[in-house]
């Protein structure tokens, strides 16, 4: 447990190097800028480079496909109950996605190395891959909606270039087309990038958060979502399924890690209180540290077993 949350805390390291660099030099580092450079030129590299470490096979394709599942039996009534909570769009677009976009990358990948070995990549990856359509095809629309139309929030889906990227990683990885190990190095720096300017972003976000500014019903319903609702969901529905304990854990795993910090592009991207969210995804995260105890104990007693 002590090489799991060290593993975790090193690489939030960057967050604090992103932190220090907008109290020094404030306005100097514009987080728009850092948010175009992220979504539209480094992201893209993070799905394509994630096809890359594994071939897909049949049998691994149910885990997306159950992820995704869960995810959509939870938003129809998510969407409508926002509704009755919130007078504020913005309120309303961030209680029907954050919560859902969790990051499955950065802390769930290596957390499912640290939990359940290596043999958990291919999974955690595909998990990973899934999670990106539902940033940025949901999380598009459900963020622009909070300020723009029906058909300039649709508009903002095309716009994005990772969608575009993501299809042609999995016809090279389906085709089995092969990369040469230069172009495999150049997609991974691509990669590392993506992840650390993720990163880096978040704590120029964390800077001069006023957690107190939050409204209570999106603090409290948001991180209960989060963290109660989200995974006895999970637990009841994979029980349901024929996956095996092994990867049913590794689903439960995946849907209890902290708020992604892609929410924070987007919400900045279309304006939709990504101070806020950069809030949300702080405290989610500082609740994640002592629950990986719980997560630990619940994933060795019932699917290690």
């Amino acid at each position: 447990m002590i090489e799991t949350l060290l593993s975790i805390l090193f690489v939030y390291v960057f967050i604090v190097l992103g932190y220090a660099s907008r109290r020094i030099f404030k306005d100097d580092i514009n987080t728009k800028t850092l948010t175009l450079i992220s979504v539209y030129f480094l992201q893209p590299f993070v799905t394509v480079w994630g096809f890359s470490t594994a071939t897909l096979h049949g049998e691994h394709l149910a885990v997306p496909l159950v992820y995704l599942g869960i995810i959509l039996a939870l938003l129809v009534p998510t969407i409508v109950l926002a509704k009755v909570l919130f007078e504020d769009k913005k309120d309303r677009a961030i209680f029907s996605i954050a919560g859902f976009v969790g990051n499955t990358g950065n802390i769930g990948i290596p957390l499912g190395i640290a939990l359940f070995g290596e043999s958990s990549v291919i999974y955690t990856t595909l998990i990973n891959i899934a999670n990106v359509f539902v940033v940025y095809i949901l999380g598009v629309y459900l963020y622009s909606r909070g300020t723009f139309s029906i058909k300039a929030s649709l508009f903002n889906i095309v716009k994005i270039p990772i969608i575009p990227a993501a299809l042609i990683a999995i016809v090279l990885n389906l085709y089995d087309v092969p990369l040469s190990p230069q172009m495999k190095e150049f997609f991974k720096m691509g990669a590392y990038a993506g992840i650390v300017m993720q990163l880096f972003l978040l704590g120029t976000f964390l800077q001069g958060i006023r957690i107190k500014e939050l409204h209570p019903k999106l603090l409290t319903g948001t991180l209960a979502q989060k963290f109660i609702i989200i995974p006895a969901f999970t637990a009841f529905i994979l029980s349901f399924t024929p996956l095996s304990l092994f990867v049913q854990g590794i689903v439960f795993m995946e849907m209890m890690v902290p708020i992604a910090v892609a929410n924070i592009n987007l919400a900045s991207l279309y304006d939709c209180k990504p101070k806020e969210l950069t809030s949300l995804i702080f405290l989610s995260t500082l609740i994640f540290i002592p629950l990986l105890f719980l997560l630990s104990a619940i994933i060795n007693t019932f699917y290690l077993c």
